[in-house]
């Protein structure tokens, strides 16, 4: 085998809490993730040249060691002395910047495929202590499923996974950064009553309560990026109002996700058709129908 192919899936929070602010600058958090259907494809092959070369779909994507594929590929040609050249392709369909973790998956895709082009026998959990070097929720990007994150965000626990759904997704035309939003966090001064249940959610999943997940979603960064960017809100009181069960920003946005029941397919699509005549879809830069996966 010279050559493979694979999925890079984005992902939402289902609940995000930030519990404290560490001495290196970094946070403990608890949190709810939960891949989705919707992704990017990834295509790795060996070459004959030494080096490592990206290309992608999108020209504004860094294809040099400003992209965590470059970076995770050269972790593990020089841990494992990789003779051979590594020639990586990218086809991006997950929004960039939007708070699902599309540049994690692209590098959690890099991991699993040079583990199978190269041999290297590694399993997940190696996998997962070489990822997180690079990024917090790259871990969680070697799954597919529901897993509970702590820590950083690298110590994982499988959850049961979001009942059958569909979900909206909307990306607005804008970035924020995940930095800013953590450092005007203040956690510290967040009554105990604001933070997300996320035990509880943990409970509902063991259910496989959709209405029960969905009434204890929460995102402890709303409190920041919404008042960067009122849009948000109004993206949220959108799906809301339209009779979602769930309408959230996902990470640290700004994407916002809505949920819906499964049976609601035909309403999804109709939503879908009245966002594109709203005012709020002038500043979308992406909006679908994607599903847990």
């Amino acid at each position: 085998m010279d050559e493979i192919e694979l999925k890079a899936h984005g992902k939402i929070n289902l609940s995000l809490d930030v519990l404290s602010r560490r001495e290196d600058g970094y946070h403990n958090v608890k949190m709810i993730m939960q891949s989705v259907a919707l992704h990017d494809t990834v295509f790795l092959k060996k070459e004959e040249e030494r080096g490592i070369r990206l290309s992608c779909n999108l020209a504004s994507l860094p294809t040099d060691e400003g992209n965590l594929m470059v970076r995770a590929a050269k972790l593990m040609q020089e841990e494992f002395s990789i003779p051979d050249g590594i020639g990586m392709r990218l086809h991006k369909r997950l929004p960039v910047a939007a708070g699902m973790a599309g540049g994690s998956s692209d590098a959690a895709a890099v991991f699993l495929g040079l583990n199978q082009l190269f041999h290297l026998g590694l399993s997940v959990s190696e996998l997962e202590k070489r990822a997180v070097k690079l990024g917090a929720d790259i871990p969680f990007c070697l799954h597919r499923g529901c897993f509970l994150s702590e820590g950083i965000g690298e110590k994982l626990q499988e959850l049961p996974p979001l009942p059958p759904c569909h979900i909206i997704l909307a990306k607005p035309a804008f970035s924020l950064s995940t930095k800013l939003i953590y450092e005007n966090l203040h956690v510290d001064g967040i009554h105990k009553a604001e933070h997300p249940d996320v035990d509880r959610m943990i409970q509902e999943l063991k259910k496989n309560n959709l209405e029960g997940i969905c009434h204890l979603g929460g995102n402890i960064l709303e409190r920041v990026s919404l008042k960067l960017r009122p849009e948000i809100r109004e993206l949220k009181n959108y799906f809301t109002e339209k009779g979602a069960l769930l309408s959230l920003m996902s990470g640290s946005g700004p994407t916002v996700f809505a949920i819906f029941p499964k049976e609601e397919e035909a309403k999804c699509h109709a939503i879908l058709e009245d966002l594109k005549n709203t005012a709020l879809n002038n500043l979308l830069e992406l909006s679908c129908i994607t599903a847990p996966c």
